[in-house]
């Protein structure tokens, strides 16, 4: 038996659950800021995703815009012709009259802007992923969690705040399919493989290419790495490929619908090793512990061609990326705008929530954080929830670098069984680039 879920078809969560993701703080987060007050709100990366994020938060007040290159900065600024302009993301947050940072940079970066805004007390929403490295996603998060009561984050998975998700947490959470003690993640995207690439000509006069390369061992200057964030963000030093990429958006699925923290172990293949670029095929494998409401369960991964084949009656076709959760009373698919349930019998034991049981709608993944800045209302997708997550993510391409299965402390941030890891899970940085500032 298989059939379409829809929006009023027999959904299943409880009050507790609601109320846990959208409950309001109590803190100091806000103290004396009206709701009608506007955020004064630096964006650092104005181009491509940077635009579209300055578009979502335009009614606040954008007072600074930053970006290496200057023709991106030029076409911000005509857009918000009063925000100050810089090129060094350092100097931008010397602006006192910041509250909050939008962070749209190249990834390896992220996580220095990130904590850097944080230990200045500013309110950051951070395009994803939010750091480069495990040891880089730890430290955000725990830099997070040292200013929790006066700062609001967000990382952007923009599709977390749609209502498809939220109908999709309460099938799980609540045994449309039983116990969940599997869930497959995948994405077909291929990414290209190769080196990096060789000096092309002098770096344009709009370009500052020693502060793109940041904190990164140098490389020389390549317009091919300007295209596009696909451009870039399967070499090592400044990305993580298609689990950091895409990953980020695929994994928050089972993250939040299964309730999961830290892994204790984490097992991955692919593509043989290059020094330089991250695996054209990646699968992962990640043991999750019981908690209070679930067995323990298994997270699996595969991107390019390497997705799993999908016995399924609902389900018809190929599944470009998608998730698949396997419970004892049938299975779950989903993907960003869909879900699909196939039960293994009827559904006599599901019982339909009420309305008041119902994950709220979000205003908005952008208004979310901006409305938390002001009000101290939760985010969902804030750096302690999504430090884990890149935490997560990005420790399947450690497993993969050293070709062993990683017995995980995720407290101690190391492999146990595996020391060689230890140069994958932490980076080395330029001179004069200080992660922690």
């Amino acid at each position: 038996m298989s059939r379409r879920v829809t929006r009023r078809s027999l959904l299943k969560t409880s009050a507790a659950a609601g109320a846990a993701f959208m409950a309001v703080k109590s803190g100091v987060l806000a103290a004396g800021r009206s709701p009608n007050d506007r955020l004064n709100i630096a964006g650092i990366g104005v181009g491509g995703r940077g635009h579209a994020n300055l578009n979502d938060c335009r009614k606040e007040n954008i007072v600074a815009l930053c970006d290496v290159n200057g023709h991106n900065l030029a076409a911000a600024a005509r857009r918000f012709p009063n925000a100050r302009k810089y090129v060094d993301w350092r100097k931008c947050l010397e602006q006192t009259d910041v509250d909050a940072v939008i962070c749209s940079t190249t990834d390896h970066t992220h996580a220095f802007i990130n904590i850097w805004a944080m230990n200045r007390g500013m309110h950051v929403y951070c395009e994803k992923p939010l750091a480069n490295s495990v040891e880089e996603a730890a430290l955000v998060r725990q830099t997070y969690l040292a200013h929790k009561d006066k700062i609001a984050t967000q990382m952007g998975t923009q599709i977390h705040a749609c209502d498809n998700y939220r109908r999709m947490v309460e099938l799980v959470r609540r045994g449309a399919i039983g116990a969940v003690r599997e869930a497959h993640v995948w994405c077909g995207r291929t990414p290209a493989g190769g080196s990096y690439l060789p000096e092309a000509g002098p770096v344009p006069d709009h370009v500052d290419w020693d502060l793109w390369i940041g904190p990164a061992p140098f490389h020389p200057f390549n317009p091919e790495y300007l295209k596009s964030c696909l451009s870039w963000n399967f070499f090592w030093d400044f990305g993580s490929g298609q689990i950091g990429d895409m990953g980020s958006h695929m994994l928050d699925m089972p993250w939040w619908a299964l309730d999961l923290r830290f892994p204790t172990t984490c097992e991955a293949a692919g593509s043989p090793v290059n020094p330089d670029t991250c695996p054209q095929w990646l699968t992962a494998v990640w043991e999750h512990p019981a908690n209070d409401w679930r067995p323990a369960v298994k997270v699996f991964w595969y991107d390019a061609d390497k997705k799993p084949k999908i016995n399924s009656e609902a389900v018809k076709g190929d599944l470009f990326k998608g998730v698949m959760y396997v419970g004892d009373k049938g299975k779950l698919f989903c993907d960003y705008d869909f879900r699909v349930l196939e039960p293994a019998g009827d559904l006599t034991y599901f019982t339909p929530p009420k309305p008041e049981e119902l994950i709220p709608s979000s205003p908005g993944h952008h208004q979310e954080w901006i409305d938390a800045a002001k009000t101290g209302a939760p985010t969902l997708c804030n750096f302690d929830y999504a430090g884990t997550l890149i935490m997560h993510n990005l420790l399947a391409l450690v497993a993969y670098r050293v070709g062993k299965k990683l017995e995980w402390d995720a407290a101690a941030l190391t492999a146990t069984n595996c020391p060689e890891a230890e140069r994958f899970i932490r980076k080395k940085y330029r001179e004069g680039w200080t992660l922690n500032g």
